[in-house]
């Protein structure tokens, strides 16, 4: 049958449009608890899960499938956010048009942060990232359309389209879902196209992939600038959702807790940013009444998992049931 060939792995395994079977299970499963949660749990919370995920997956893309770790991403994502939310209340553009902008600046910054750190690899690539960042972030902290330390805030919903009702959280609701689910199948085919193959070659050896011919810096450059446009739509679409951007987007505590959750989740496993930003979301949730104990119970938990669950919780499972997540 077209679009259906046997994959070699943990046994033989049938990938229908490039998902084992495995894999369209769980994106069922998935897709099923998106479109039910929100008659279980609160909306709102869900949108802020969906939004760190699809922020979770973009940092995956980039440190998973590339083996470049960014500890500036939140500049990305804030960057985003900024954007989504002035131009939706300065200017009156609709949602789409908001959030599709947050995710061109997070793209167009990381053609420039991109262009200057991309050719570092290891520690020194984080340090850079993390020193552009910084820069970005007071950059934030003194251009007058940020509002400063209040940031922007009272950002409206206007109408999806120009036509659909955004006021509602079901409507906005539905509107998250969507932009997730896309970004997250879009992440999907990028890992699982002969473009992705190059990505995992250049993390496994560099060099090699090199001497094939394969001008490494510009594949991993263009992975780069995918994630960050990736990062700035969950940055706009948060906007949306809170209305409201403010330096916390851009902090670098944001980018450590990113990094958290594709470590928690599974690092380099398609599921596991998602299931990362659940367990970090709904802890600061619904521990919040412990105050700052917060962080450091978040900190034993990650103590726990790097301990009990090296690959990280979706990592395990998938090795455990010889399975591809």
């Amino acid at each position: 049958m077209a679009g259906m060939t046997l994959v070699a792995g943990y046994g033989r395994q049938i990938s229908i449009a490039g998902y084992s079977r495995p894999q369209l299970v769980a994106l069922l499963i998935m897709v099923i608890l998106v479109c039910v949660l929100p008659w279980v749990l609160y909306p709102v919370f869900l949108m802020k899960v969906m939004c760190f995920a699809l922020f979770a997956c973009a940092l995956n893309l980039l440190l998973g499938y590339v083996g470049l770790l960014s500890f500036g991403h939140a500049a990305f994502f804030g960057m985003g956010s900024y954007v989504a939310a002035w131009v939706a209340k300065s200017l009156g553009a609709s949602a789409e048009e908001a959030i599709l902008l947050g995710g061109l600046a997070g793209a167009v910054l990381g053609l420039i942060i991109g262009f200057l750190s991309i050719r570092l690899a290891g520690i020194m690539f984080a340090m850079i990232t993390l020193a552009l960042a910084q820069m970005i972030y007071f950059f934030c902290l003194q251009a007058p359309f940020t509002g400063g330390e209040d940031g922007i805030q009272q950002v409206p919903r206007a109408p999806l389209f120009g036509i659909i009702n955004m006021q509602p959280d079901m409507s906005v609701y539905w509107l998250v879902a969507f932009i997730f689910i896309v970004g997250f199948v879009f992440i999907h085919r990028i890992v699982h196209s002969p473009f992705g193959q190059v990505l995992k070659s250049i993390r496994e050896n560099e060099p090699r992939a090199t001497s094939l011919g394969y001008l490494t810096d510009n594949y991993k450059l263009i992975a780069f600038i995918l994630s960050t446009f990736l990062a700035g739509i969950a940055g706009g679409t948060k906007a949306i959702v809170f209305g409201i951007a403010t330096l916390t987007d851009v902090h670098y505590s944001m980018s450590g807790e990113v990094v958290l959750m594709v470590l928690l989740g599974g690092m380099g496993t398609i599921f596991g940013p998602v299931v990362g930003a659940l367990i970090i979301t709904a802890m600061e949730n619904y521990l919040a009444q412990f105050g700052a104990w917060v962080t450091v119970t978040q900190g034993l938990i990650f103590i726990v998992c790097v301990l009990a669950f090296r690959r990280g919780v979706i990592g395990e499972l998938a090795a455990k049931l010889k399975i591809s997540l």
